[in-house]
């Protein structure tokens, strides 16, 4: 009934599993959003992060940070995602004051200069039996044993202790990629979350390779099922609040199949206007 997709990364896999409905209308009918401020404020610092570290390691300090800063800035007030958001004069400068704050947060959590990166924001796939799998590392560094270390930045505020593992599952998937891309498994992957500074840290291992493969090929087949037949069911919690999809939701009233009509109305007008 649907297309199945060809591959998945670490967003769609847990996008399924949060809400098989939210899926179909994000991954399968690829309907438009509304842009999220905290998303793109999330995508502007990851892009000042990595102008920084573009530049030579001595050259990386808080002073040297403003030029990328300014230079993100620039780009993100032409860009649609930023644009889209109507913020007002007063609330597109809280909204940089904030990131600024978050790039200044980085720096009181580690000294870049001192980072051996090998790469940034780099995409790789491979493939698992018949499953494509696909992510984006922040970046990718040595440590000072040579193992690879895996980063990604967070802009939201550290998870509690009993969610830590669960939070973990995106960069364990980044771990798998690279062991199956470089022939090496990182010795240690982390997140950063710039809002609390705290960094959180796990080594990869047998087990969580097994648990990735086994977990992944289990959404892998529920997305096929779910694509052959429609049944795509909605799970009502927390995230509904911020569903842009919600009014189309059965679990809501709505009727799904209005959706692919009305959420580009309903989202994309205001830019053709």
């Amino acid at each position: 009934m649907y297309p199945v997709p060809t591959s998945l990364s670490p967003s769609r896999v847990e996008a399924f599993t949060s809400c098989p409905m939210a899926f179909r209308f994000a991954s399968i009918e690829k309907l438009p959003e509304p842009p999220s401020i905290h998303a793109t404020k999330g995508s502007m610092v990851h892009r000042v992060l990595e102008l920084l570290f573009m530049q030579p390691g001595t050259q990386r300090s808080l002073v040297t940070a403003q030029p990328a800063f300014d230079q993100a800035m620039a780009e993100y007030r032409r860009d649609p995602e930023f644009t889209l958001l109507g913020l007002t004069e007063a609330q597109q400068q809280a909204f940089f004051d904030d990131a600024w704050s978050l790039v200044q947060s980085y720096f009181a959590m580690e000294d870049p200069s001192a980072i051996r990166e090998i790469g940034l924001e780099i995409r790789l796939e491979a493939q698992v039996g018949s499953l494509g799998l696909r992510g984006i590392i922040d970046r990718l560094e040595l440590d000072e044993q040579g193992g690879l270390v895996v980063t990604d930045y967070k802009t939201g505020r550290a998870p509690g202790p009993q969610y830590q593992q669960k939070s973990l599952g995106g960069v364990h998937f980044y771990s798998f990629l690279c062991e199956q891309v470089f022939g090496q498994r990182p010795a240690s992957i982390r997140l950063m979350y710039l809002r609390t500074g705290e960094t959180i840290t796990a080594t990869p291992s047998e087990q969580s390779v097994r648990f990735i493969t086994t977990r992944t090929t289990a959404v892998w087949k529920a997305v096929e099922r779910a694509c052959l037949t429609g049944n795509f069911q909605p799970r009502q919690s927390a995230l509904c609040n911020s569903c842009a999809f919600q009014p189309w939701c059965p679990a809501f009233g709505g009727d799904p199949s209005l959706a692919a009509t009305e959420a580009p109305l309903k989202f994309l007008a205001p830019a053709a206007a």
